[in-house]
């Protein structure tokens, strides 16, 4: 019985109340942009993973970062847009991976932390833009949201996977245009 319950997914559904407002610091990233159609990300997931692999900077030990740039199913397929990074403060030099320096800029942002499959983000985001944010007074400070994947398959099932959704916001004490 404790068996069959522990596989089974549970729900979590997102709720305004859970969303804070933290500090993120100025991260150095190493950058692979998709761009094209998103049935096509397992490839160029693929092949992030082989150059985090050859560069010894695993999951574990390295943050992993989705820099969003749209929605999937907003546009056309071909003008999609997402960033895979991980963190380092190694130099990122030109190998003809793809791979390019970036940097996830530091501030204020909304942070709302949602558990399960991929599929389910929507809700969150829904969550975050269409219920807390008109409610919250704050602003948006006009860089893209982005993810940040602390659990994920194949460490973790599917349904299990943990994603904090960043929103970053202007600073509380500048004032509005």
């Amino acid at each position: 019985m404790v068996a069959r319950q522990r596989n089974r997914p549970m729900s979590h559904t997102p709720s305004p109340e859970s969303v804070r407002i933290v500090q993120f610091p100025e991260t150095r990233v190493a950058v692979m942009t998709h761009r094209g159609d998103p049935a096509r990300i397992g490839e160029t997931i693929r092949r992030f993973i082989d150059w985090r692999k050859a560069h010894g900077l695993p999951p574990r030990t390295h943050a992993t970062f989705n820099i969003l740039h749209g929605a999937p199913d907003q546009g056309a397929p071909g003008d999609f847009r997402l960033d895979l990074c991980v963190a380092t403060d190694r130099a990122v030099t030109e190998d003809g991976s793809g791979v390019v320096a970036g940097l996830l800029a530091g501030g204020r942002c909304a942070v709302l932390r949602h558990v399960g499959p991929d599929d389910a983000l929507g809700a969150a985001f829904a969550c975050l833009y269409g219920q807390w944010l008109p409610d919250s007074g704050e602003e948006l400070r006009g860089d893209p949201p982005f993810l940040q994947r602390v659990a994920f398959f194949p460490d973790v099932p599917e349904h299990e996977a943990v994603v904090d959704i960043f929103l970053p916001l202007r600073p509380s004490n500048q004032p509005q245009v």
